[in-house]
């Protein structure tokens, strides 16, 4: 039985990839993730974690692009290749984390508030609708600010103020769910709503929790990107946000020293930009209706 079902789900990854290879947009995506993901695994051996001192900048404070720095250097002397491919492990890191945790929250309400209905679920809805219109980005200022200032901090800033419309979407999907008959079937053999929703209703949502969770990331790097630019995100760490507020504070903008603000700047647009193609694919492949395009 077991094996049986191994190969079910095999067969499934491989009309699943079969179908997404048909998207270039999404294979491009996948392709840029690949290598930038590569490059953050590999950082310790490329550049080594000494990228980031102070007293030991090999160069000189804003030098221009060059041989040996091919991106320039920042206001200490620190390489500025070094430190983006060092920083690109903590902006991965904390968008997959803020977006797994945001998508888990919003799955979680969702299902709960599809399958109980009611007045139940009309609360936990009003209540979702107050986190869907307020600002998630003034949300998440508001508890990195009053929270002490470290990486787990901005990942559950982000994670707890961004699920909303993940859970909504996950809502209207389980009400879809559990409208269909084997539904009906697994109550009548005595199913429980444990069951109902672990057994039959959680499999059946998992496809649009992984487009949403893929679409999901994206905005989590810019979220954090965006707290780490206004000086709340942890500053004893190389991230992509961080490199942009060095750079303005050390009055890049002003001076024309455009090599320090462009590389981070271009990162951060370059993986958003992958992880929305691979989503829009994942989408598509998914949900052919949707009309995504190729």
């Amino acid at each position: 039985m077991t094996s049986l079902v191994w190969q079910r789900r095999g067969a499934s990854a491989a009309r699943f990839w079969q179908q997404y290879r048909t998207h270039r947009a999404g294979l491009y995506g996948l392709a840029g993730l690949a290598l930038i993901a590569l490059l953050a695994l590999a950082a310790p051996w490329l550049v080594g974690a000494d990228v980031q001192s102070v007293t030991d900048a090999p160069g000189t404070a804003l030098e221009s692009p060059s041989a040996e720095f091919p991106l320039g250097t920042d206001q200490f002397g620190r390489s500025l290749l070094g430190l983006l491919i060092w920083g690109a492990r903590v902006s991965l890191l904390v968008g997959l984390l803020a977006a797994a945790l945001s998508v888990a929250i919003g799955t979680l309400v969702g299902i709960v508030a599809g399958h109980y209905g009611g007045w139940f679920s009309t609360v936990v809805m009003r209540i979702t609708d107050w986190f869907l219109v307020m600002p998630a980005l003034v949300l998440a200022i508001v508890l990195a600010t009053v929270m002490s200032r470290s990486m787990w901090t901005v990942i559950l800033a982000i994670g707890v103020t961004c699920w909303p419309t993940t859970a909504r979407l996950v809502r209207a999907q389980t009400i879809a769910v559990e409208s269909r008959p084997y539904i009906e079937r697994a109550r009548a053999l005595g199913g429980g709503h444990g069951h109902v929703m672990t057994r039959h209703v959680l499999p059946n949502v998992m496809p649009l929790v992984l487009a949403q969770t893929t679409l999901m990331i994206s905005a989590a790097i810019l979220t954090e990107a965006t707290l780490a630019f206004l000086g709340l995100g942890d500053p004893t760490v190389v991230s992509w946000g961080g490199m942009l507020q060095d750079a303005r504070e050390a009055g890049a903008v002003s001076s024309g020293h455009w090599w320090y603000l462009a590389p981070p700047g271009i990162a951060i647009a370059l993986v958003a930009l992958a992880f929305t193609l691979c989503g829009r694919a994942i989408e598509s492949v998914l949900n052919p209706k949707l009309g995504v395009g190729r």
